[in-house]
């Protein structure tokens, strides 16, 4: 890989490719529309397919296919050939503009939320220009967005780019007040990916890993991370040819893949992005994970993107580095040198705080996953509750507008490492809050607390959503202020007053906060079912549809679909866990238990001692029969929540009900791993797992 500029992007049928390939009139006037925001016309489209073709066709292609992003949280695609008959037996390679701009799926078939019906089963897929075509496994893949028949939007991308579209036009309107005139402003995101690699023959013999992703049982191994010697460590050979492997794949892709580490956890890994538009960092995003899964098949391993892999170490998830810039390229976040004097970008960073606040529900619902339940306020990942991380500085130069007095500000320190060879630097104004959900790191805002197989859409159409109201609420106050300055200061005062209750500097993870936060008024929604609910609370609906970001109705269709879903994967959780105490772990106690009678019997017909042979064939009866009457619990249990039709009130019964007795079956079948021989424990424990790569 000594030529990765020339590796870089090589599948992807980007700029420079287009710049090569079509003809000048056509890039300009393509390039133009897309800027605009206007369709393509029927000619430009033909020109455009047909050189896509040629050039996809150069590379290996043959086949197309509509890449889109629906409900599912995963990528969907159908792949159609390019050939054409000609009438005499042969076929000539063919692409209209028509199949480049539209598709037709089956609309029905997927998630919907009610919005389609079996027998209404028309769907579109819609090209999305903006995101770049690009060679996989052979065929084109084309961006696009997905809606019903009616008109209905069932795919991730579409509310994305609807809230990114909201957000650059409320944005404008604020900058021009300030001077800035801008025609655009981008939301940026840089997503870190986090991942465990295990040893594909050990995942294949677990059927908890194979049908969910995750260890529904598993003792704790004697040696975890409590050394923290795997964070940042020596990566070992077989996981650096994987994450080789991995770059080069995403590089060939256009995929920016700039850092890779060993994470927290044995076998936990890192790999981080560069910023880049939002909607292209959704489509990389989900590139990358599907990458992950295919090139760990090749080195013989399995990637888990679960968020809770394995109990007792931490689990996985995707920091989300969110930021906004001007058409120019100026990032706003940018506090500048002289923060306290920049009325901008304190205005800015208000805007976000008010926006965090007023709608804590929403990004903590953007984020709910049954995954992601396991890990929120473990020691690896924020608290359910939201707040703010804003660092010393910024919280002071806050403090004293807001008490209308001068800010002094701190001379920045000089560090020095007291060895005369090491050079000293300059000390940052503010530290970094790993605790913290939605923390300040310098130029950006990290929403630490989405899972990591989380689709990043969902999250960042939420915080465009929020913060496009409150650069509305702004923008409309400051257009009447007759003493602009005065009115701004007056603003941000104003703002912090009100909402200052959302920033919090300290440990999100103490109890003291959770105590604290409820003297707030701050939300505590600590599971999937408690936040999915609140989509549909009248203030949310009113936001989403305001700005044309969801219709009422895809609104409804999202909270049911992933009340839905949340049911579903506990459901399929505790349908394994049945079969896999019922055929594999009561089945190898039991043997174990009929050896160590065997043996008792065996050493009492020659008059030998049995003590130890009693006792542990004693604990083992005791356990086993404790396993086998809390595998009859969840049987019943899982029989009367089927039964539940109301998706909220089956939500709440998966969790409450079903999930709290899984826990119970653990625990005895837990406790059972740790005395029954490895000889007897039918699939692969937590030591062979976390240790084997």
């Amino acid at each position: 890989m000594s030529k990765v500029p020339e590796l870089f992007g090589s599948l992807v049928f980007n700029d420079l490719v287009m710049q090569k390939c079509l003809p000048k009139e056509t890039y300009k006037a393509f390039k133009s529309l897309v800027k605009a925001g206007e369709p393509l016309t029927p000619e430009i489209a033909n020109v455009i397919a047909n050189e896509m073709k040629e050039w996809a066709i150069s590379k290996g292609a043959t086949h197309y296919t509509h890449w889109f992003q629906p409900m599912t949280g995963i990528t969907a695609e159908k792949h159609d050939s390019f050939i054409s008959p000609v009438g005499d037996g042969t076929v000539i390679m063919n692409f209209s503009g028509k199949e480049l701009i539209k598709g037709e799926p089956d609309a029905s078939s997927f998630p919907n939320g009610g919005l389609r019906s079996t027998f209404e089963a028309r769907g579109y897929t819609v090209w999305d220009p903006t995101c770049y075509a690009f060679i996989k496994d052979g065929a084109l893949c084309i961006p696009t967005a997905f809606c019903s028949y009616s008109g209905q939007v069932l795919d991730k991308k579409t509310p994305l780019i609807r809230s990114t579209e909201a957000l650059s036009a409320q944005a404008v309107r604020l900058l021009k007040l300030f001077g800035k005139n801008t025609a655009k402003v981008t939301v940026t995101v840089g997503p870190e990916q986090e991942y465990f690699l295990i040893d594909k023959q050990l995942y294949l013999k677990r059927k908890d890993l194979i049908f969910t992703g995750r260890t529904l049982f598993g003792a704790k191994p004697p040696k975890g991370q409590e050394l923290e010697d795997h964070y940042f460590g020596n990566i070992r050979p077989r996981v650096i040819a994987f994450m080789e492997d991995l770059d080069e794949e995403l590089w060939k892709l256009g995929i920016l893949a700039k850092t890779r580490h060993n994470e927290v956890a044995p076998s936990q890994h890192e790999l981080a992005p560069i910023f880049t538009v939002v909607n292209v960092a959704a489509d990389h995003n989900q590139l990358t994970m599907e990458f992950m899964k295919k090139i760990a098949d090749r080195h013989n391993l399995a990637c888990l993107l679960h968020e809770k892999p394995f109990a007792g170490v931490n689990g996985s998830g995707k920091h989300n580095n969110w930021s906004i810039c001007t058409e120019e390229g100026e990032n706003l976040l940018d506090p500048g040198k002289n923060p306290h004097d920049n009325l901008l970008f304190l205005t800015i960073l208000c805007a976000l705080m008010a926006a965090i606040d007023d709608h804590q529900d929403l990004l903590r619902l953007s984020v709910a996953s049954a995954g992601n339940d396991h890990r929120l306020g473990a020691n690896e990942a924020p608290p359910a509750i939201i707040s703010m991380y804003l660092g010393d500085e910024l919280t002071d130069i806050l403090d004293a507008m807001a008490e209308d007095k001068a800010y002094e500000k701190k001379k920045a320190t000089a560090m020095n490492m007291g060895v005369d060879v090491i050079p000293a630097f300059m000390k940052d104004t503010t530290d970094r809050n790993r605790t913290s959900p939605f923390a300040f790191t310098g130029n950006k805002f990290e929403f630490r607390m989405l899972g990591s197989t989380s689709n990043i859409s969902c999250p960042n159409t939420m915080i465009n959503a929020v913060v496009t109201e409150k650069f509305d609420e702004f923008a409309t106050r400051l257009e009447k202020a007759k003493d602009f300055e005065k009115e701004v200061k007056k603003l941000i005062r104003d703002t912090y007053t009100k909402h200052k209750r959302i920033v919090f500097n300290g440990n999100g993870y103490s109890e003291e906060w959770t105590a604290e936060a409820e003297k707030r008024g701050l939300l505590n929604l600590k599971n999937t079912p408690e936040a999915l609910v609140h989509y549909t609370d009248e203030k949310n609906v009113k936001l989403l549809s305001k700005y044309n970001i969801y219709t009422p109705e895809e609104v409804a269709a999202r909270e049911e679909i992933l009340l839905e879903n949340y049911s579903k994967l506990i459901n399929i959780e505790a349908q394994t866990m049945i079969e896999m105490a019922s055929r594999e772990i009561l089945p190898a106690c039991i043997a174990f238990s009929s050896k160590l009678t065997q043996a008792i019997i065996d050493k009492k017909a020659v008059s030998l001692p049995a003590a130890a042979e009693t006792d542990l064939a004693q604990h083992v009866s005791e356990l086993t029969d404790r396993a086998y009457l809390a595998l009859k619990s969840l049987e019943d249990i899982v029989v009367e929540a089927k039964l539940v039709e109301d998706v909220v009130a089956a939500a709440y019964n998966y969790h409450d009900k079903v999930f709290a007795s899984m826990q119970e079956l653990r625990a005895c079948c837990d406790a059972l791993e740790t005395i029954v021989s490895k000889e007897y424990w039918p699939f692969p424990t937590y030591s062979d797992l976390l240790f084997s790569v």
